[in-house]
Protein backbone atom coordinates (compact mmCIF):
# COMPACT_ATOMS: atom_id res chain seq x y z
CA UNK A 1 0.00 0.00 0.00
CA UNK A 2 2.84 2.31 0.86
CA UNK A 3 4.52 1.69 -2.46
CA UNK A 4 1.35 2.47 -4.41
CA UNK A 5 0.96 5.85 -2.71
CA UNK A 6 4.58 6.67 -3.28
CA UNK A 7 4.30 5.73 -6.92
CA UNK A 8 1.15 7.85 -7.33
CA UNK A 9 2.80 10.81 -5.67
CA UNK A 10 5.76 10.51 -8.01
CA UNK A 11 3.48 10.41 -11.03
CA UNK A 12 1.59 13.49 -9.81
CA UNK A 13 4.85 15.33 -9.27
CA UNK A 14 5.99 14.31 -12.71
CA UNK A 15 2.75 15.58 -14.25
CA UNK A 16 3.08 18.84 -12.37
CA UNK A 17 6.63 19.30 -13.62
CA UNK A 18 5.50 18.50 -17.15
CA UNK A 19 2.67 21.04 -16.93
CA UNK A 20 5.05 23.66 -15.51
CA UNK A 21 7.53 22.97 -18.27
CA UNK A 22 4.80 23.36 -20.90
CA UNK A 23 3.61 26.59 -19.35
CA UNK A 24 7.14 27.99 -19.32
CA UNK A 25 7.68 26.92 -22.90
CA UNK A 26 4.40 28.58 -23.90
CA UNK A 27 5.46 31.78 -22.14
CA UNK A 28 8.81 31.71 -23.88
CA UNK A 29 7.17 31.17 -27.25
CA UNK A 30 4.73 33.99 -26.57
CA UNK A 31 7.60 36.26 -25.65
CA UNK A 32 9.47 35.33 -28.81
CA UNK A 33 6.35 35.86 -30.89
CA UNK A 34 5.76 39.30 -29.37
CA UNK A 35 9.42 40.16 -29.91
CA UNK A 36 9.15 39.16 -33.55
CA UNK A 37 5.93 41.16 -34.03
CA UNK A 38 7.24 44.36 -32.47
CA UNK A 39 6.22 47.43 -34.49
CA UNK A 40 9.01 48.52 -36.84
CA UNK A 41 10.75 51.75 -35.93
CA UNK A 42 10.40 53.04 -39.50
CA UNK A 43 7.13 52.66 -41.36
CA UNK A 44 9.02 52.52 -44.65
CA UNK A 45 10.52 49.17 -43.59
CA UNK A 46 7.10 47.48 -43.75
CA UNK A 47 6.14 46.22 -47.21
CA UNK A 48 2.99 44.34 -46.13
CA UNK A 49 -0.21 46.37 -46.41
CA UNK A 50 -2.09 44.15 -43.92
CA UNK A 51 0.61 44.56 -41.29
CA UNK A 52 0.85 48.31 -41.95
CA UNK A 53 -2.89 48.59 -41.25
CA UNK A 54 -2.40 46.55 -38.06
CA UNK A 55 0.39 48.84 -36.79
CA UNK A 56 -1.72 51.90 -37.56
CA UNK A 57 -4.60 50.52 -35.50
CA UNK A 58 -2.19 49.68 -32.69
CA UNK A 59 -0.98 53.31 -32.65
CA UNK A 60 -4.57 54.57 -32.64
CA UNK A 61 -5.33 52.43 -29.56
CA UNK A 62 -2.25 53.80 -27.81
CA UNK A 63 -3.31 57.36 -28.64
CA UNK A 64 -6.83 56.74 -27.32
CA UNK A 65 -5.43 55.32 -24.09
CA UNK A 66 -3.16 58.29 -23.47
CA UNK A 67 -5.87 60.81 -24.42
CA UNK A 68 -8.10 59.21 -21.77
CA UNK A 69 -5.30 59.50 -19.20
CA UNK A 70 -4.51 63.14 -19.93
CA UNK A 71 -8.07 64.19 -19.04
CA UNK A 72 -7.10 63.84 -15.36
CA UNK A 73 -5.87 67.26 -14.23
CA UNK A 74 -4.64 65.74 -10.97
CA UNK A 75 -1.71 64.07 -12.70
CA UNK A 76 0.41 67.18 -12.26
CA UNK A 77 1.91 69.56 -14.78
CA UNK A 78 5.03 67.53 -15.60
CA UNK A 79 3.14 64.27 -16.21
CA UNK A 80 0.54 66.08 -18.30
CA UNK A 81 3.24 67.66 -20.45
CA UNK A 82 4.94 64.29 -20.91
CA UNK A 83 1.66 62.66 -21.89
CA UNK A 84 0.91 65.43 -24.38
CA UNK A 85 4.37 65.02 -25.93
CA UNK A 86 3.85 61.25 -26.18
CA UNK A 87 0.49 61.74 -27.90
CA UNK A 88 1.98 64.14 -30.45
CA UNK A 89 4.82 61.71 -31.09
CA UNK A 90 2.31 58.92 -31.72
CA UNK A 91 0.35 61.21 -34.05
CA UNK A 92 3.48 61.81 -36.12
CA UNK A 93 4.15 58.08 -36.22
CA UNK A 94 0.55 57.45 -37.29
CA UNK A 95 0.97 59.88 -40.21
CA UNK A 96 4.09 58.01 -41.30
CA UNK A 97 2.20 54.72 -41.31
CA UNK A 98 -0.69 56.26 -43.20
CA UNK A 99 1.74 57.54 -45.83
CA UNK A 100 3.23 54.05 -46.10
CA UNK A 101 -0.24 52.50 -46.40
CA UNK A 102 -0.99 54.85 -49.28
CA UNK A 103 2.37 53.93 -50.84
CA UNK A 104 1.43 50.23 -50.62
CA UNK A 105 -1.87 50.83 -52.42
CA UNK A 106 -4.11 51.28 -49.39
CA UNK A 107 -6.56 54.11 -48.62
CA UNK A 108 -5.45 57.72 -48.26
CA UNK A 109 -6.28 58.38 -44.61
CA UNK A 110 -5.15 62.00 -44.88
CA UNK A 111 -8.27 62.62 -47.00
CA UNK A 112 -10.81 60.10 -45.74
CA UNK A 113 -9.74 59.96 -42.08
CA UNK A 114 -11.71 61.83 -39.39
CA UNK A 115 -10.53 65.06 -37.82
CA UNK A 116 -8.81 64.98 -34.44
CA UNK A 117 -11.54 65.80 -31.88
CA UNK A 118 -11.42 66.10 -28.10
CA UNK A 119 -13.77 64.37 -25.65
CA UNK A 120 -16.30 67.19 -26.12
CA UNK A 121 -16.41 66.76 -29.89
CA UNK A 122 -14.44 69.93 -30.66
CA UNK A 123 -11.41 69.99 -32.92
CA UNK A 124 -8.20 69.70 -30.92
CA UNK A 125 -6.42 73.07 -30.78
CA UNK A 126 -2.80 73.29 -31.78
CA UNK A 127 0.05 75.56 -32.76
CA UNK A 128 2.23 74.82 -35.81
CA UNK A 129 1.19 71.18 -35.90
CA UNK A 130 1.57 70.53 -32.16
CA UNK A 131 -1.76 69.56 -30.53
CA UNK A 132 -2.92 70.01 -26.93
CA UNK A 133 -5.21 67.45 -25.32
CA UNK A 134 -7.32 67.33 -22.17
CA UNK A 135 -5.72 68.99 -19.16
CA UNK A 136 -2.79 70.15 -21.31
CA UNK A 137 -5.02 72.91 -22.69
CA UNK A 138 -5.23 74.41 -19.19
CA UNK A 139 -1.47 74.43 -18.49
CA UNK A 140 0.26 77.76 -17.75
CA UNK A 141 1.06 79.52 -20.99
CA UNK A 142 -1.07 77.27 -23.18
CA UNK A 143 -4.40 79.03 -22.64
CA UNK A 144 -2.75 82.43 -23.22
CA UNK A 145 -1.19 81.09 -26.41
CA UNK A 146 -4.55 80.45 -28.01
CA UNK A 147 -6.23 83.52 -26.55
CA UNK A 148 -3.64 85.76 -28.25
CA UNK A 149 -3.84 83.95 -31.57
CA UNK A 150 -5.95 86.14 -33.91
CA UNK A 151 -8.75 84.46 -35.79
CA UNK A 152 -8.04 83.90 -39.47
CA UNK A 153 -9.59 86.50 -41.78
CA UNK A 154 -12.73 85.36 -43.58
CA UNK A 155 -12.02 84.20 -47.09
CA UNK A 156 -14.02 85.83 -49.88
CA UNK A 157 -15.47 83.88 -52.75
CA UNK A 158 -14.51 84.62 -56.34
CA UNK A 159 -17.88 86.29 -56.93
CA UNK A 160 -17.33 88.61 -53.95
CA UNK A 161 -13.87 89.54 -55.21
CA UNK A 162 -15.21 90.34 -58.68
CA UNK A 163 -17.67 92.83 -57.20
CA UNK A 164 -14.79 95.15 -56.24
CA UNK A 165 -13.26 95.13 -59.75
CA UNK A 166 -14.46 98.01 -61.94
CA UNK A 167 -13.04 100.73 -64.19
CA UNK A 168 -11.65 102.55 -61.16
CA UNK A 169 -9.72 99.37 -60.19
CA UNK A 170 -7.83 99.50 -63.51
CA UNK A 171 -7.17 103.27 -63.24
CA UNK A 172 -9.55 104.35 -66.00
CA UNK A 173 -11.29 106.93 -63.78
CA UNK A 174 -8.23 108.64 -62.31
CA UNK A 175 -8.89 111.78 -64.39
CA UNK A 176 -12.40 112.21 -62.97
CA UNK A 177 -11.31 113.27 -59.51
CA UNK A 178 -10.60 116.90 -60.56
CA UNK A 179 -7.07 116.80 -59.12
CA UNK A 180 -4.84 115.09 -61.65
CA UNK A 181 -5.74 117.16 -64.75
CA UNK A 182 -4.93 120.63 -63.20
CA UNK A 183 -1.62 119.27 -61.93
CA UNK A 184 -0.74 117.91 -65.38
CA UNK A 185 -1.67 121.24 -67.03
CA UNK A 186 0.50 123.17 -64.59
CA UNK A 187 3.46 120.87 -65.12
CA UNK A 188 3.03 121.06 -68.89
CA UNK A 189 2.93 124.90 -68.83
CA UNK A 190 6.07 125.07 -66.70
CA UNK A 191 7.87 122.69 -69.04
CA UNK A 192 6.91 124.82 -72.07
CA UNK A 193 8.09 128.06 -70.43
CA UNK A 194 11.38 126.45 -69.52
CA UNK A 195 11.95 125.28 -73.09
CA UNK A 196 11.11 128.75 -74.48
CA UNK A 197 13.47 130.51 -72.06
CA UNK A 198 16.30 128.16 -72.91
CA UNK A 199 15.74 128.70 -76.65
CA UNK A 200 15.69 132.49 -76.29
CA UNK A 201 18.84 132.46 -74.20
CA UNK A 202 20.59 130.29 -76.76
CA UNK A 203 19.61 132.60 -79.65
CA UNK A 204 21.10 135.65 -77.86
CA UNK A 205 24.52 134.04 -77.43
CA UNK A 206 27.25 135.31 -79.89
CA UNK A 207 28.67 132.98 -82.50
CA UNK A 208 31.58 130.96 -81.28
CA UNK A 209 34.90 131.89 -82.90
CA UNK A 210 38.16 130.04 -82.83
CA UNK A 211 39.67 132.78 -80.68
CA UNK A 212 36.87 132.68 -78.14
CA UNK A 213 37.54 129.08 -77.32
CA UNK A 214 40.94 129.92 -76.00
CA UNK A 215 39.39 132.35 -73.55
CA UNK A 216 37.32 129.66 -71.89
CA UNK A 217 38.90 127.71 -69.11
CA UNK A 218 37.61 124.27 -70.19
CA UNK A 219 35.78 124.31 -73.57
CA UNK A 220 33.04 121.77 -74.04
CA UNK A 221 32.93 119.26 -76.88
CA UNK A 222 30.11 121.25 -78.46
CA UNK A 223 32.18 124.45 -78.38
CA UNK A 224 35.05 122.71 -80.13
CA UNK A 225 32.84 121.26 -82.83
CA UNK A 226 31.20 124.65 -83.52
CA UNK A 227 34.60 126.34 -83.68
CA UNK A 228 35.92 123.79 -86.14
CA UNK A 229 32.82 124.21 -88.29
CA UNK A 230 33.26 128.02 -88.39
CA UNK A 231 36.94 127.66 -89.29
CA UNK A 232 36.19 125.19 -92.07
CA UNK A 233 33.55 127.50 -93.48
CA UNK A 234 35.93 130.44 -93.40
CA UNK A 235 38.65 128.48 -95.21
CA UNK A 236 36.24 127.49 -97.94
CA UNK A 237 35.09 131.09 -98.43
CA UNK A 238 38.69 132.31 -98.70
CA UNK A 239 39.57 129.47 -101.11
CA UNK A 240 36.85 130.40 -103.56
CA UNK A 241 37.07 134.16 -103.01
CA UNK A 242 33.59 134.52 -101.62
CA UNK A 243 32.42 137.06 -99.06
Amino acid sequence: MYNVNASGTARNAEKAMTTLARWRAAQNNEGIRKEQERRPYLASECRDLRKAEKWRMQIIREIAKKVAQIQNAGLGEFRIRDLNDEINKLLREKRHWEAQIKELGGPDYSRVGPRMLDHEGREVPGNRGYKYFGAAKELPGVRELFEQEPPPPPRKTRAELMKDIDADYYGYMDDDDGILIPLEQKAEQEAREKCVNEWVAHEKEPEVEIETTAQKLIPSQQDIQEALLVRKKKELLEKYGLD
